[in-house]
Order: C-alpha cells, then sequence, then structure tokens
C-alpha cells in the first residue's frame, strides 16, 4: 500500500470500532490512526451526531480525519470544511414525522424497564434516536439495558412494529450501539457518505464495522460493492485488521 495512499481510503465506524461504546479513543488508537494516515486517507462515519463523535475522538477530530460523517454522512466535513447537511423534515414532512414520534413515544410508554431514564427521542439533522430507555441514562444504566436487550430483544420487537405499521412510508430503522436505534429515511443509511467519496476516485476503500449483521447500522455499507467490509468486535480487533492490510 506504500505509495498509493492517495488512492486508498480507511472508512470507520465509531462505538464498538475506534472505541468501547459511548467512550473516548485511547491514546493508543489515536496515534495509530495518526500513523494510518501517513499511508492512506481516513475518515469516520458514525450514526451519532458531531457533538458526539467529537467527544469520543476529540475536540480536534476535525484536524485528525480526512473526512468525518456524523449522522450516517447527511453532516458531511471533508479537510475540516463542512460539505453538506440534510433535513430530514424538510425530506419527510411534518406530519409523518409527527405520526413518528407520537407513535414512538406511546410505545415506550407501554414498555416496562427495570430503568428509564430522560431523552427518549433525540431529533438529529438526518434522523431520529430512539431510546427506550432513554439518553441521558448512566454508563452502568446503559450496560444493564443492553444486556436485558440482548435476552429480551426489546429494540429489535419495536423495531419490527414500526417496520409493520409504517410499511409503505419510505424509513429504514436500525438498530445500533446499545441503547438505541435509528429511524431515517430510505438510503440515508452509511452508504449515504460513499456517495461523497464516491467523487474523490479512491481506488480502494476498506470499512470497518461492528455491527454488520442484517438490521445492525454498518450492514448497508459493509455489503456494498463499493467497499471491502470488515466486521470487527472491539477497536483491537481494528487495529490489528488495518495492520495486516499494511503489512501485506
Amino acid at each position: 500500500m506504500e505509495g498509493d495512499g492517495g488512492w486508498t481510503l480507511f472508512l470507520f465506524d465509531v462505538d464498538g470500532t475506534l472505541t468501547a461504546p459511548r467512550q473516548k479513543i485511547t491514546p493508543e488508537m489515536a496515534d495509530f490512526l495518526q500513523a494510518l494516515r501517513k499511508k492512506a486517507k481516513v475518515g469516520v462515519v458514525g450514526g451519532s451526531d458531531f457533538g458526539k463523535i467529537q467527544e469520543q475522538l476529540g475536540d480536534d477530530v476535525l484536524e485528525k480525519f480526512d473526512y468525518v460523517f456524523p449522522e450516517n454522512g447527511l453532516v458531511a466535513y471533508k479537510d475540516g470544511a463542512l460539505l453538506n447537511k440534510q433535513s430530514i423534515q424538510g425530506h419527510l414532512g411534518e406530519d409523518l414525522l409527527q405520526d413518528l414520534i407520537n407513535y414512538c413515544l406511546s410505545y415506550i410508554a407501554k414498555i416496562k424497564l427495570p430503568r428509564k431514564r430522560g431523552t427518549f427521542i433525540e431529533f438529529r439533522n438526518g434522523m431520529l434516536n430512539v431510546s427506550p430507555i432513554g439518553r441521558s441514562c448512566s454508563q452502568q444504566e446503559r450496560i444493564e439495558f443492553y444486556e436485558l436487550d440482548k435476552k429480551e430483544h426489546i429494540r429489535e420487537k419495536f423495531v419490527a412494529d414500526l417496520q409493520r405499521d409504517f410499511a409503505g412510508k419510505g424509513l429504514t430503522f436500525s438498530i445500533g450501539g446499545q441503547i438505541s436505534f435509528d429511524v431515517f429515511p430510505d438510503g440515508w443509511d452509511k452508504r449515504y457518505c460513499l456517495d461523497i467519496v464516491g467523487k474523490d476516485g479512491f481506488r480502494t476503500i476498506h470499512f470497518f464495522g461492528d455491527k454488520t449483521m442484517p438490521g445492525g447500522n454498518d450492514y448497508e455499507i459493509y455489503t456494498d460493492p463499493r467497499t471491502i467490509g470488515h466486521s470487527v468486535a472491539s477497536p483491537e480487533q481494528t487495529k490489528q485488521l488495518c495492520e495486516g492490510l499494511l503489512f501485506n
């Protein structure tokens, strides 16, 4: 790959791929990514908004990455400059948006959990983020919900009901992270960012993500023919796979 860096892009999910879920990047991983930038272009694409990505990857995230794609790339930065910002309300219209929000709030009200906190629906530029426990839960409460969700499939059942009741409305429902799922217009998944980087003529785009199974928020970009997909279970595995690619 030496000498071909300008034609290769390493594109990373954030949670579970570069960092532990909702945690800050380790100094070791941050240093590794800067070394990687000497050999290829490096970008991140996350479902979270810019503020959350900045919390995890650093206040200087726009300087540390060639591309930063919050909200699946619906907000897009290249070389530190804002390129693009989409609007979910402009695309869906207020009536459908309110039907969706009211449905989710009513549904959450009927779920009995060990704990509930606040911010059950977070309104972002390109999506709604829906959390049955509420995004203001503590780290311990987050882990508790995640373990319960693995057994009882709370988010999976919620999404299945939404898919049934909003069929034909042009909406995608995608489970990611530990406590929530995203709702956005069809086609506004992480592949959206590929349309942006596609204009820059990369020969190879490596994508790394942990939610690569069907229904996971990395699945579409992981399986897209424009990328070489790598499924990982931890930041440590991400680093190992990158090193393997660099030295082969």
